[in-house]
């Protein structure tokens, strides 16, 4: 049987904004706060093209790929739970939600083995100017990635106590703006310092 046939979706209304004004506060402050960390990085690439041109061959592009596929895939699940919501399926939600936080946190537990691996091999803040803003960049988005990870516990947590409806759900929306705002600064990221050269 079609499940959207038993749980008819309660779409958006159309002209209205998703989730609530104080996270799109939040994302307009998240947004702001890289565009002026992008300009700290064109402008260090414009005064040292030597050091960015080697610099993304020293990283490691299997961690930078996984780190995409983990949020791409994590924020297909979240969209997923959001639609299940919608049509007013609570438990798949919930396990959309559970799946988007698991695959979620692929992403700070590459960054451990990844930050481990470059300390290793010498790629510290002493290894020139593009290493320097490779982890300013990479460690503030990873800031946000765990802010990510702890909304969506609460957001599970509100879906399991049944907080949320198809009909109510503002909540869920605005965690979802977030970690896909979260997703597209990653794959801004990812190809200035992974493979740019």
């Amino acid at each position: 049987m079609n499940s959207a046939a038993t749980f008819p979706l309660h779409a958006p209304v159309l002209g209205r904004i998703p989730g609530n004004k104080a996270i799109w506060v939040g994302i307009y402050c998240e947004v702001t706060e890289f565009v002026l960390m992008f300009l700290v990085y064109f402008i260090a690439r414009a005064h040292h093209p030597g050091s960015f041109s080697g610099g993304p061959a020293q990283l490691s592009l299997l961690a930078g790929t996984a780190y995409t596929v983990a949020l791409l895939t994590s924020g297909y699940c979240v969209a997923r739970g959001l639609v299940a919501m919608r049509r007013a399926r609570r438990q798949a939600c919930l396990r959309w939600l559970a799946a988007a936080f698991v695959i979620g946190a692929i992403y700070p537990l590459v960054k451990f083995f990844e930050v481990r691996w470059n300390l290793a091999n010498g790629l510290d803040g002493d290894a020139g100017v593009f290493f320097v803003t490779y982890y300013y960049l990479t460690f503030n988005h990873l800031v946000h990635v765990f802010w990510g990870l702890l909304g969506l516990l609460w957001v599970m947590v509100r879906t399991g106590t049944g907080s949320y409806t198809a009909e109510e759900h503002d909540g869920l929306e605005a965690f979802a703006c977030y970690w896909h705002t979260t997703d597209i600064i990653w794959l801004m990221i990812f190809p200035l310092f992974y493979m740019l050269r």
